[in-house]
């Protein structure tokens, strides 16, 4: 599948209390530029603070907790095929897709104004910008990973990983195959088979340990793929259903309209007038 842009960013910076955890099929890049924020992520809590850069996959259940007033972020969402598509970063990227949650040994002072400019960039609906935002932002991450990183959800001391994380990891699993092959026509015995677990006991871990049937996140994923793509690209209607995985085109038609209330034509038509009239303010 040729490799898209579906780099977004978040519509606010001022970080938010969030009343319960939530998940999305993207790798989340934070910016912290004000104050402090604590995400339980995954059950365990874990702060960010002014100057800290950190990243992790969106599908570990997480959640904004405390924060200290005034807190903003530049918060990114980068797709899981280009984090894939990094050349080398191995370390990186096997850490990120096993649900840690990573910070950058080190930022300097580029970093803030670097990453506002994304924002920037980003809210003003140009897919050329879009894609210097990708580019940027993926020589960002190896940069990240050439000068260190730590992570924050590893414990201190080892313990015995209780059946629950352990079925977690299994769903972070079948996730990961789902984001690697998107494009494919996808059954439940594939992505079971992938992870060696018996398609009924995949389904019933995957929907307890991530909140969505395995077919409803695959659904979701493929959605959140369409909407990237009708947004940060001029493809035709038929190629973003295929690219994104729908086996035809009504099939994408009726699920993007009962996910976002339009269709895919009306849907990119008002947010590129939309963006238009923001530019022209």
């Amino acid at each position: 599948m040729e490799l898209v842009d579906i780099t977004r960013v978040a519509r606010y910076t001022r970080v938010r209390l969030m009343d319960e955890p939530h998940i999305h099929s993207e790798v989340e890049v934070n910016f912290v530029t004000e104050g402090r924020m604590t995400y339980l992520f995954a059950g365990e809590a874990i702060t960010l603070r002014q100057g800290q850069l950190g990243l992790f996959w969106g599908t570990v259940p997480h959640r904004v907790v405390a924060i200290d007033e005034p807190t903003s972020f530049v918060c990114l969402y980068l797709s899981v095929a280009n984090l894939i598509a990094l050349p080398e970063c191995e370390g990186l990227k096997n850490a990120v897709l096993k649900g840690h949650l990573l910070v950058a040994r080190r930022v300097d002072d580029l970093d803030p104004p670097l990453f506002r400019r994304w924002h920037e960039d980003l809210e003003a609906g140009d897919p050329r910008r879009a894609d210097l935002v990708r580019q940027e932002l993926m020589a960002r991450l190896r940069r990240l990973d050439v000068e260190g990183w730590v992570d924050l959800s590893a414990r201190a001391t080892p313990e015995p990983v209780p059946p629950q994380a352990r079925g977690m990891a299994k769903a972070q699993r079948m996730a990961r195959f789902i984001a690697e092959n998107l494009s494919r026509r996808l059954t439940v015995e594939q992505i079971a088979a992938a992870v060696g677990l018996h398609p009924s006991y995949a389904m019933a871990l995957f929907k307890e340990s991530l909140g969505l049937t395995i077919n409803g996140y695959i659904t979701q994923h493929r959605l959140s793929h369409a909407q990237a793509m009708l947004l940060s690209t001029e493809a035709e209607i038929v190629r973003v259903a295929f690219e994104s995985g729908f086996g035809s085109v009504s099939r994408f038609y009726d699920a993007f309209k009962a996910r976002f209330g339009t269709s895919p034509r009306r849907f990119r038509e008002r947010h590129r007038r939309a963006a238009a009239e923001t530019a022209r303010a």
